[in-house]
């Protein structure tokens, strides 16, 4: 029989999950009447209706009238909830590799991407660690777990990114040292990384200078995209982590710049295309 807190956890589990897949279908479809939601997901209207409102809070759609709209901004794609859903198997095969630089003992400052949060999962596997993050998810993962100290970093409670942030924050994370940051980024554009938001990029800069060593974790999608705020170059990193779908090209231009780059295993990368005689 299941425990009452394994029980808890399939069903956040399950809720965190629908959410995700509405909000994907909001974002797809631009707007989905509720009652169609209740019965593609075979719950009730009243139980869409709280996912809604906590998609809404998110600042990921709106609802009115029996519809859920979706809303075009960059909020959007920094909510967690959003994030959560894009690449999954590229994250967890980069999240496998990042592993070859965690040691027992290490203090190590976990940032908010959802690439690291599938890092976080594995982490009780290489105990005993301190971890130290203002991530409300992270916390949730590693609370309890054996051999991992937690300290949890207070501040303003952001609910679009499940983080705390703001002045407490930054001045917690500048009283502490440690001995690896693992982070992620939204963006990477001429070589460095990018963010939407500056109070997240904040955060991150202060992890990034109150550690010995940082590494950074970057799907392919991430080269592609722009964000607006600059954080920090790639060869401020002692590693660069990408995924095996990352293209031959790029990864040898950053080679070339004497940027360190761990290329995970999982998908196979696309050959080069044949020249046409």
């Amino acid at each position: 029989m299941k425990s009452e807190g394994g029980n808890a956890n399939t069903r956040l589990s399950r809720q965190l999950e629908r959410q995700r897949t509405i909000s994907e279908m909001v974002m797809a479809e631009g707007a989905v009447r509720i009652d169609e939601l209740a019965q593609r997901f075979g719950t009730s209207q009243m139980t869409v209706h709280r996912d809604l409102d906590e998609l809404e809070a998110r600042g990921l759609l709106r609802k009115s009238r029996g519809v859920a709209t979706a809303l075009s901004s960059s909020l959007v794609e920094s909510s967690d909830v959003y994030r959560a859903g894009q690449q999954r198997e590229e994250k967890k095969e980069i999240a496998k590799a990042a592993l070859e630089f965690i040691e027992p003992g290490q203090a190590i400052f976990l940032d908010d991407s959802t690439t690291v949060l599938e890092l976080a999962k594995m982490l009780p596997t290489h105990a005993p660690l301190t971890v130290l993050t203002n991530v409300l998810t992270v916390i949730n993962e590693l609370k309890g777990a054996r051999g991992i100290t937690l300290v949890a970093l207070g501040g303003t409670y952001h609910n679009w990114c499940s983080s705390f942030m703001g002045g407490m924050t930054t001045d917690a994370i500048r009283n502490l040292r440690a001995d690896l940051f693992v982070m992620s980024a939204a963006a990477v554009t001429d070589d460095v990384c990018f963010h939407q938001n500056q109070a997240t990029v904040d955060i991150k800069r202060a992890m990034f200078a109150a550690s010995a060593k940082r590494i950074l974790l970057v799907d392919h999608t991430k080269f592609e995209k722009r964000a607006l705020h600059a954080l920090a170059p790639l060869s401020g990193f002692d590693a660069v982590v990408v995924d095996s779908r990352t293209g031959r090209d790029e990864i040898a231009r950053l080679e070339s710049r004497n940027i360190h780059v761990v290329v995970a295993r999982g998908h196979a990368r696309p050959e080069p295309a044949a020249r046409q005689s």
